[in-house]
């Protein structure tokens, strides 16, 4: 993959959008992955016990799934600089995340700044106040 050129990106640009379905396999595999078993991820009675509508999937989980979106537009993870944002609203699973990003800055050394973030389909903004910076080919 290549990064997108200096010349052909304009404050503007939007990245292509990735959706993604998550289920709850996924989101146990993630919690024995990054061994975080908290409850409210992989117990959906004690989820509900403290007021979530069941499971919910993890932040970073989800964080993953953008960090994929921004890093396919930027043509590989090699160019994806820097990422962060606010877990804003959970996702559940069977829910699909729609990752976005819009480019806000284009400085003269190639690197691009993207304002990002990420929604459910059920119209909940999970992942706010985005930002990532990635690198661009000359």
């Amino acid at each position: 993959m290549t990064a997108p050129a200096v010349s052909e990106v304009a404050i503007g640009d939007r990245v292509t959008p990735l959706s993604r379905a998550v289920t709850q396999e996924q989101i146990n595999a993630y919690a024995d992955a990054s061994g975080d078993h908290n409850p409210i991820h992989v117990d959906p009675d004690f989820a509900r016990s403290v007021g979530l509508p069941g499971t919910i999937a993890h932040g970073m989980l989800e964080m993953g799934i953008l960090a994929d979106a921004i890093a396919s537009w930027a043509g590989g993870s090699a160019n994806l600089l820097s990422l962060s944002c606010r877990f804003s609203k959970p996702l559940l699973p069977g829910d699909t995340i729609i990752c976005t990003g819009t480019v806000v800055g284009v400085d003269d050394a190639g690197i691009a700044t993207l304002d990002v973030g990420a929604s459910s389909d059920r119209g909940d903004r999970v992942l706010t106040n985005g930002r990532a910076t990635v690198r661009l080919s000359r």
